[in-house]
């Protein structure tokens, strides 16, 4: 991407290049490669947005744990409230930079979830907090921008592309498609992304991508597209160098300059980040222990009694100082509390008033939870997941060599089979399989669909991208080609390998049933993954899950021979129904089988007789393998709902 600066009317103008990755644009959102983009920049953030935060007197307790008639025993009727915050108070203007400082377990966490509305389900908060003078509750989730700890991303999309999805699905519904892509232009520019651009995220251990640090500030960048007027940012230097570190920091140090509010937790920043915060709050055992600027932080610990060395860098003073040592735990309170009811007797005078006044509106919220619709989610999601998906390398290569591998193992293992009283045996066999092959491959092809983007698809559907129904369909729908395409190319090799009916209708019948149960077996893993935690338990799940079906398929056990106390099994079983139907496909109309033992079947309907299958049920069997295909799939999406209403 390169910039041109015009003279006329200050605007700067932001050419896109046509690149390779363009093609993937085309017919999908018409991301046109080459555009011209004219942004307008202005040199101030936009005053309606701009937003002040207030909170006054927040106590933040853990809710009891319901007792049991076991703990009721135990431990008699007392139940103790822990508290983890004490009265609280702040307030954070436009063009502010906040750092939220303290030792471990000083309540800085707990303060953040309270501000932002999230992972409040255990915790009881008393107190108020307000957005330009109002209380917004839950909402304030749409008002503001959250940057987590974790940089969370598809690393096979470039940074482009990323932000590109990102705006899509977060600005307003009612901007242009130009306006969008000009946004991203400018957010790139902005962030100092223009280098990175056009370079994969990256996955650590299979693709190479950009740096730690471009992507913390492509973290920044995904949520400042909607210029948000307040953001939360959740310890954004966690595993920088102390160079990186300081880099982002200034970028928040700039962004909030232009007229954001800015809120960050910090954990012993280096000299000359902390540098960059204008304000600090310190807390200590859920108390404040200072709030007000960082440079009149120094003269209170002063007036305190503690005095910071010279050359000593002023943030591990102040933490040094609040933290509760091992060992010495009773001094070091007796110290933190001496501090904070300093703090507490100063503040009376110097009181902040907690912005109720201030003229600035407040954001006004919309009531839709999804800024876009839902065929534009559905759109943009599927384009995401089918990009993803052809840029994995396990997916093409390792898959359509295991494909082609297999299928020359089997085709030569059956090389050419006769009908006679052996061939019968061998074919039932290999069709049998490559049934199983085909649906133990493409199970636990997909069985990390769900459970590999889990952590990104919640943090993105809880933050209003996309609907949950969206998701589901983007990911199978895009699976399913792939699913197609490895299956064709499997049976084109076997079939003809081992010798199956020659007949060419038979071969596209044996084909479909194949796909169908491809298909089917992928709706087992996508149902194993949406119910896992995380791989490790759905690659423990599927197999003991499977392997019954597998055992009542009518290979291993006749079909008629199966106990009374299973017969379920076999009712639900996609290999018993995919057995019967390529069985009845391959010998329904063999009437000419050679033999040399006097107990040989025939014909191929003796043959199916003796498996105790019925040439009569060749449409049922496909009729319930599809039932099969979608009652797994609804399984699955029902187990991924759930999992996506638990909200903390």
């Amino acid at each position: 991407m390169t910039s041109e600066k015009s003279e006329l009317n200050g605007s700067t103008r932001y050419l896109i290049e046509d690149n390779d990755e363009g093609n993937l644009y085309q017919n999908y959102s018409s991301i046109n490669t080459g555009k011209d983009y004219t942004l307008q920049r202005s040199p101030s953030f936009d005053p309606a947005n701009r937003v002040t935060i207030s909170w006054s007197n927040i106590n933040v307790f853990v809710k009891p744990k319901k007792k049991t008639l076991f703990s009721y025993f135990r431990n008699g009727n007392d139940v103790e409230e822990k508290q983890l915050l004490y009265n609280v108070s702040g307030e954070v203007k436009p063009g502010q930079l906040l750092a939220i400082m303290g030792a471990s377990g000083a309540g800085k966490t707990t303060l953040l979830n309270v501000l932002t509305a999230r992972n409040l389900r255990l915790l009881n908060v008393d107190g108020e907090v307000l957005v330009n003078g109002e209380n917004v509750g839950q909402d304030i989730t749409r008002l503001s921008a959250y940057v987590q700890q974790d940089d969370l991303f598809i690393g096979t999309l470039t940074v482009r592309e990323h932000l590109v999805f990102q705006a899509l699905l977060r600005m307003d519904r009612h901007l242009t498609y130009q306006e969008k892509m000009e946004r991203v232009a400018e957010v790139i520019l902005e962030l100092g992304l223009k280098k990175c651009a056009d370079t994969v995220i990256g996955v650590v251990g299979k693709i190479k991508g950009i740096s730690g640090g471009e992507s913390k500030r492509l973290a920044f960048a995904s949520e400042i597209l909607t210029k948000p007027g307040l953001m939360f940012c959740d310890e954004p230097t966690s595993g920088l160098d102390s160079f990186m570190s300081q880099s982002i920091i200034s970028v928040l140090r700039d962004v909030a300059e232009g007229g954001r509010t800015i809120i960050c937790t910090i954990h012993q920043p280096s000299s000359e980040v902390f540098e960059l915060f204008d304000h600090l709050l310190l807390m200590a055992e859920g108390r404040v222990a200072f709030r007000g600027r960082s440079t009149k932080a120094l003269d209170f610990f002063k007036r305190a009694g503690l005095q910071c060395p010279i050359n000593y860098n002023p943030a591990d003073f102040y933490i040094q100082n609040l933290a509760i040592v091992p060992g010495k735990e009773k001094e070091s309170r007796e110290k933190v509390m001496a501090i904070v009811e300093q703090f507490s007797r100063e503040a009376k005078t110097i009181e902040c008033t907690i912005s109720t006044g201030y003229s600035i509106p407040a954001p006004q919220v919309k009531g839709t939870k999804y800024k876009a619709s839902w065929c534009s989610q559905f759109r943009t999601v599927f384009w995401r997941s089918w990009i993803s998906l052809v840029r994995d390398p396990m997916v093409f290569k390792v898959r359509l060599i295991q494909s082609i591998v297999i299928a020359l193992l089997l085709g030569l293992v059956f090389f050419q089979q006769k009908l006679n009283d052996k061939g019968i045996m061998n074919i039932n066999g290999a069709i049998f399989l490559v049934l199983m092959n085909i649906s133990f491959s493409n199970m636990f092809s997909v069985v990390n669909a769900f459970t590999l983007e889990q952590p990104i698809y919640l943090r993105e559907h809880w933050n209003g991208l996309y609907r949950c129904d969206v998701y589901f369909l983007c990911k199978t729908l895009a699976e399913a080609p792939i699913l197609v395409f490895m299956t064709t190319i499997l049976v084109c090799i076997v079939y003809w390998l081992i010798g199956l009916n020659n007949d060419v209708g038979a071969f596209f019948i044996f084909l479909a049933i194949m796909i169908l149960i491809a298909n089917t077996a992928a709706s087992f893993g996508y149902m194993i993954s949406c119910m896992s935690s995380n791989l490790n338990v759905a690659l423990s799940l599927a197999t003991p899950l499977i392997m019954p079906l597998v055992l009542f398929g009518g290979f291993y056990l006749n079909s008629g021979s199966v106990p009374v106390y299973f017969i379920w099994l076999k009712y639900i079983s996609m290999f018993f129904y995919g057995n019967e139907a390529l069985l009845i496909n391959q010998w329904r109309n063999v009437n000419n089988i050679t033999c040399t033992t006097s107990m040989c079947a025939h014909t191929g309907k003796e043959v199916l007789k003796t498996l105790d299958f019925h040439e009569s049920h060749f449409l049922m069997d496909i009729l319930l393998i599809i039932v099969l295909l979608l009652f797994f799939r609804f399984l699955a999406f029902m187990a991924l709902l759930i999992k996506s209403s638990k909200k903390t």
